[in-house]
């Protein structure tokens, strides 16, 4: 039965096709019945996947291929959700690594490709998208190979398979001069490169948890690859906890994941990736074994998290308006939730009483999880992402990132002169026929708030992409904003004749009819300092001043920001006020005559 199973992560950088392989896979597999209509992306199955095109949590599918089952795991390619990436390692025999034929290996293709490496598995080399514009295979395919010798890979991964094909017209061919036809070169190789699992099905049940997953009906369901024996439901198995404790646990479900969904089969075999349920409380990265003395199995390093925030409840005056979920408590348990689900996050309660610290990755996976909270009716208060720093020989050391900038040439000059002001270090440079390329070295703190000032300076042209370097001293103060906000001194409804005049001071967040509050950023103000101004004051009618007289002039549209860019636009003294309904940028003291006496006791 082994011998038939093959297991495999898909691996790649940010948007270079991994989920699209999986949906021409699943198809070449016949996951979808003559009727059936095909779905566009079938593994980005969140809500917040679909709109912004990434992956965010890896997932499991099978592909049925003749008589073998390909077990796929689809990973995330952003940087942020590294963890993800990380943690799946330990289930798979092999990688599939996914490359744009036009782009070639990105920041996140070396970081992934560095974890699988490090784990000993077989790569497959994947070069997607051949059928593009300047679409250049020969030399993504010297690219991929440099940077295997780049990361120490063995003689034997060195010799990687290659493919070249693109998904998106699902057809691959192990030679470029090969014709055209369908997928069947590609799971050929799969069958051909990947060993099969070293699984011992005569020995006692053993499983490492690589994943939690939850199931409505029966709960928490631990995911991961069967190393020996089996598994069947009734089963008694022993959990053995990272701390050393011992659980007993009865197995109410054995889950198999095939094509589009998952089902309950009979048992787990060895070599096998299931989902198995039993288990009141299971985290990533413990062992279920059949005996009270089985050795508990080795987990994967995961990448410390280099940025925090803080969460609190919304204690503003529309708090609790919109919301299911405001108290500290219903936040705890929710954050408590996801550190479970989720290795990369940690979450520890600050000093004052309902503010809880959470460290990440980034600011973009942080932004996902209180846009996830929100969605699920929860209202609350997020602070600026601030960098996790270490006292290393007596010196405060903070992390630094490997920068990749690609931007038009016209824009170059600005780019360079933003990433001077964030005290970066340009590395290198260089050009390809889409414009100009930069590497640079960058404190995390600099590139908080960078993406967006890119695409500012590029008109939505510039693309990047970081990657964890190492600690490093402190490279002093960064100014990572250069202008000032306009701050509403009423609470009420906004109105056109008061926010009229206050345009040709700034620019606004809001429009006419908006609800605001004291202490409310309405706006952005070109000086750096904060404004004052009064966003709701009516206009007074008399019988000379009629109420429709100015309503010729008209506002131009406020700028709206999502809740990414308004995490990584604020202050330290600033705060984002995320409920189901509404995202707001407000001062964390709300009271103008309170803010004047805390600067005037953090200057005395």
């Amino acid at each position: 039965m082994t011998d038939k199973i093959r297991n495999i992560a898909i691996i790649a950088h940010v948007d270079h096709g991994k989920t699209t392989l999986v949906d021409k896979l699943l198809e070449a597999g016949g996951a979808y019945g003559d009727h059936q209509e095909t779905v566009e992306r079938a593994m980005d199955s969140m809500d917040l996947e679909k709109e912004k095109g990434i992956t965010i949590k890896s997932k499991n599918t099978s592909v049925k291929w003749e008589d073998y089952t390909i077990n796929v795991v689809d990973t995330p390619g952003h940087a942020d959700f590294g963890g993800e990436v990380e943690r799946v390692m330990k289930m798979v025999d092999g990688v599939l690594l996914v490359v744009d034929a036009y782009e070639g290996p990105q920041a996140q293709t070396r970081f992934v490709l560095r974890k699988a490496l490090q784990e000993g598995l077989h790569p497959i080399v994947v070069v997607n998208k051949v059928d593009r514009d300047f679409a250049r295979p020969e030399e993504v395919h010297d690219m991929v190979l440099e940077l295997f010798l780049e990361l120490e890979a063995t003689e034997e991964q060195f010799e990687a398979p290659f493919f070249y094909g693109s998904a998106k017209n699902g057809f691959f061919v192990g030679n470029l001069n090969d014709e055209h036809k369908d997928m069947t070169p590609l799971l050929q190789g799969i069958v051909d490169n990947v060993p099969a699992p070293q699984a011992n099905a005569d020995e006692p049940f053993r499983m490492l948890a690589s994943n939690i997953d939850w199931d409505n009906y029966v709960g928490r369901v631990a995911l991961g690859k069967v190393l020996s024996g089996k598994v069947a439901k009734g089963d008694s198995v022993w959990l053995h906890r990272k701390d050393g404790t011992k659980v007993r646990s009865k197995i109410t479900k054995v889950f198999e994941y095939s094509s589009l969904s998952n089902s309950e089969s009979a048992e787990g075999v060895a070599g096998n990736i299931v989902g198995i349920a039993g288990f009141e409380d299971i985290d990533i990265g413990e062992t279920i074994a059949a005996s009270e003395e089985a050795e508990p199995l080795p987990f994967v390093n995961i990448d410390p998290p280099t940025i925090s925030m803080q969460f609190s409840i919304n204690d503003g005056p529309y708090g609790g308006r919109d919301g299911k979920h405001v108290t500290s408590r219903a936040i705890r348990e929710r954050l408590d939730r996801e550190v479970k689900t989720n290795i990369s996050i940690e979450v520890s309660d600050a000093e004052q009483a309902g503010v809880f610290n959470v460290a990440a990755r980034g600011a973009m996976q942080i932004a996902v999880l209180v846009e996830t909270m929100r969605r699920e009716g929860y209202e609350v208060l997020v602070s600026r992402p601030s960098v996790i720093t270490k006292r290393i020989d007596d010196k405060l050391m903070e992390p630094f990132e490997t920068l990749y900038v690609e931007c038009p040439e016209d824009a170059l000059g600005g780019v360079m002169k933003t990433l001077a002001n964030r005290k970066a270090r340009v590395e290198n440079m260089g050009s390809n026929a889409h414009g100009s390329t930069l590497e640079a070295t960058i404190s995390t703190r600099g590139l908080i708030g960078f993406e967006f000032e890119l695409l500012n300076l590029t008109s939505g042209h510039g693309i990047m992409s970081h990657l964890f370097k190492e600690y490093a001293p402190h490279c002093g103060e960064i100014t990572t904003r250069s202008t000032g906000t306009l701050i509403s001194m009423a609470t009420g409804t906004a109105m056109q004749y008061s926010l009229l005049p206050l345009e040709d001071r700034g620019k606004l967040f809001i429009a006419p009819g908006e609800e605001v509050y004291e202490g409310q950023v309405i706006g952005e103000n070109p000086r750096l300092t904060d404004l004052a101004v009064n966003p709701i004051k009516e206009k007074a009618l008399t019988n000379h001043r009629s109420a429709g007289k100015d309503n010729t002039t008209t506002l131009a549209p406020p700028i709206k920001m999502d809740l990414e860019r308004a995490i990584e636009y604020i202050n330290a003294d600033e705060l984002v006020e995320a409920t189901p309904n509404h995202i707001r940028i407000r001062k964390r003291i709300l009271c103008p005559n309170e803010r004047k006496r805390m600067e005037r006791k953090a200057k005395g």
